[in-house]
């Protein structure tokens, strides 16, 4: 479906960056048409890469990797606080001037903002090398969650798929899970540096993750809204459904972690006290 060429007011950067300027949104979208499907080759090598070194790694000590870790780890939160302050701002704007109609229907942010574009752009990228966490844990030997390596597989998939649609509502899916990478990858790289910081910050990380789910189901709703009023609202059916099953499963599955590694522990101490 090709997307709704609306005359808008654009955000207006202080500065943009001749890479940014350069950008051709409609090239990247082009790419994306021609070579998304090689995310599902992508995904299914990692699954089987994941549990086969897991096996691999019964019969060996765990790797340290600490240097590693903590550069991984730095360059992640690097990277995520870079698409955050690139992108929030063209959000913003579009909520403040045009409304939560525009900012879910209409993907002005890709198709006439080269600055949230090429950020955009790299965010779906980036969801390949992500991948890279779990390999860190394999190694390392820690427990391996159902939800870490489903949610990593998953979200590849989807953006790739949605980025060549040019989703008008993934502009908020951008946003959100750049803002709450900026500050897990933060915390991890903290960690890896043998900071002592509070264990209650990761039960916040961890329950901004389960509302960051929860405002991607209610995304999807208001598109749904808005398509069943007939409202021009550039996105198909196929991705809304598809990105519905997808949070709902992220909210149930997130919801379930917090609860049980957080709370549900936190009544078994007071217990034993």
């Amino acid at each position: 479906m090709d997307t709704f060429n609306q005359t808008v007011t654009l955000h207006e950067y202080i500065f943009v960056f001749p890479f940014e300027s350069n950008f051709s949104p409609y090239d990247a979208k082009r790419w994306m048409e021609e070579n998304w499907h090689t995310c599902f080759y992508i995904s299914a090598l990692y699954v089987f890469l994941v549990f086969a070194i897991k096996q691999i790694m019964s019969n060996y000590k765990p790797f340290s990797l600490s240097k590693l870790l903590l550069l991984w780890n730095i360059a992640l939160a690097t990277f995520s606080i870079s698409v955050l302050v690139r992108t929030l701002p063209e959000l913003l704007h579009t909520l403040n001037n045009h409304g939560i109609y525009h900012s879910v229907c209409l993907a002005s942010y890709l198709s006439e903002d080269k600055v949230s574009s090429f950020w955009s752009f790299l965010f779906i990228l980036s969801k390949l090398p992500e991948l890279g966490d779990t390999m860190f844990i394999v190694l390392r030997k820690q427990p391996l969650i159902f939800l870490h390596w489903y949610h990593h597989m998953l979200t590849l998939m989807y953006c790739w798929y949605a980025f060549k649609e040019f989703t008008p509502s993934a502009r908020w899916f951008i946003v959100m899970n750049s803002f709450i990478h900026s500050i897990m990858y933060s915390y991890y790289a903290l960690k890896a540096l043998k900071v002592r910081i509070s264990k209650s910050i990761a039960a916040v990380i961890t329950f901004s993750q389960f509302l960051q789910m929860a405002v991607g189901c209610y995304i999807n709703y208001k598109v749904y809204y808005f398509m069943s009023i007939n409202a021009p609202c550039y996105i198909t059916k196929t991705n809304v459904v598809s990105s519905s099953i997808m949070y709902f499963s992220y909210f149930v599955l997130f919801g379930r972690f917090f609860y049980y590694s957080y709370l549900h522990k936190s009544k078994k101490e007071k217990k034993t006290q």
